[in-house]
């Protein structure tokens, strides 16, 4: 008897003729986030992706709370694997005990092999006495709304018993959608923006804008934090540092001031999707969320949008602050994000931004601006760092 991780598909089981091509990215994901913790047989059968461990030096937790957090998995619990008679799967038993922290429990069987010689109704029985057996009066038999799940499955070689599954982190595995550039800053939105478009599929690179001097080194490391910490779900994560510093001061003495924001903006996605293609890129990503500042309103997203020359993803778009805010707590990046350092966005902020732009008059204002010469400047200025899920 040894005790190895099962994890369930979530939509994963709907794909079609394609299905294999998810999978074999789900289990390379997987054995690149369990590879720290030891050497594991990584393997799927019937909708189910079996974490092996190939000797006792393995940890099985870290591997676990790893695979937990990996894209493309529902659900994950920790069975023990027995061989394929009823006397292995009771000696199991007293092992699960400890997991069900719940007054009432039910068992479900699962008979893959259909040359076992217990239906699966006998072995719900079976086992199900043992645990009220072992258990004293402690537990009862809840079969319409119990507090854990005991399961069984009988499969071709072996038979696996788990008390309990807790939820994955569901979507899709990362990099069978492509990869998409996060505008990266250091504010609430945009690490939970890369976080949920890594949720669907794809593979996450970032892009930061920076103004030194008006921003600072602790803003810089402020974002390479949001990074690491939406590593591990993301995976590895290459960000792009861009300076805006010399756009910014020359708007400031060329442009009218309420367009200020908007031009800038405007830049950013040009930038942004110079960065895209240079990087293999076929998206970008924001975390804009209609109507939550002045360039966020229907008509200034508008006048950024058509300077793009691929799609721009903004899976926060129909979210309140308070949605977003739980998301980032979630995934751990909400303390960081609070922090109270400067990003480019709050350097020469207008007084009053223009929040219903018409683009005739945008035009104008940048036409009094080097457009690609001050692009060409800026993109001369990227820097790389590359931030590793852990070490």
């Amino acid at each position: 008897m040894k005790e190895i991780i099962l994890l369930k598909f979530g939509e994963l089981a709907l794909k079609g003729a394609n299905r294999d091509f998810f999978e074999k990215i789900l289990r390379n994901n997987l054995k690149r986030r369990v590879a720290e913790f030891g050497t594991f047989k990584i393997y799927s059968i019937q909708s189910t992706i079996y974490v092996d461990p190939v000797d006792d030096s393995c940890d099985l937790t870290g591997a676990y709370e790893a695979c937990k957090n990996t894209f493309g998995i529902a659900g994950i619990s920790r069975a023990f694997e027995t061989e394929k008679n009823m006397d292995a799967v009771l000696a199991a038993v007293p092992q699960i005990i400890p997991n069900i922290n719940t007054k009432t429990f039910k068992v479900i069987a699962k008979r893959s092999d259909k040359k076992f010689p217990l239906e699966s109704p006998e072995i719900c029985q079976i086992v199900g006495g043992e645990i009220l057996s072992i258990t004293k009066g402690r537990l009862k038999v809840d079969v319409h709304n119990p507090g854990t799940t005991v399961r069984v499955e009988v499969r071709d070689n072996n038979a696996f018993v788990t008390a309990g599954q807790e939820f994955g982190a569901g979507g899709m595995p990362v990099g069978s959608n492509g990869t998409g550039l996060l505008l990266l800053s250091g504010g609430i939105d945009s690490p939970v923006a890369g976080y949920m478009m890594a949720k669907r599929g794809l593979r996450i690179e970032a892009v930061h804008f920076e103004s030194f001097p008006y921003t600072s080194e602790r803003a810089r490391q402020k974002v390479l934090s949001l990074a690491k910490q939406i590593s591990e779900y993301c995976g590895d994560i290459t960000v792009h540092i861009i300076s805006l510093t010399h756009i910014q001061e020359v708007m400031r003495d060329t442009v009218q001031e309420e367009y200020f924001t908007l031009l800038l903006r405007r830049f950013m996605m040009r930038l942004a999707c110079r960065t895209a293609e240079e990087f293999d890129c076929g998206a970008v990503i924001t975390g804009e969320s209609l109507g939550q500042v002045a360039s966020q309103t229907m008509k200034a997203l508008a006048v950024t949008n058509i300077v793009a020359d691929r799609p721009v993803f903004r899976p926060c778009i129909g979210m309140d602050k308070e949605e977003i805010v739980q998301i980032a707590r979630k995934i751990d990046t909400f303390e960081t994000s609070i922090l109270p350092y400067e990003d480019c966005c709050t350097v020469f902020t207008p007084r009053h931004p223009q929040t219903r732009p018409e683009l005739p008059f945008i035009l104008a204002e940048e036409a009094k601006l080097d457009v690609q010469g001050l692009e060409d400047e800026a993109y001369a200025t990227l820097t790389t760092v590359r931030i590793k899920r852990r070490g």
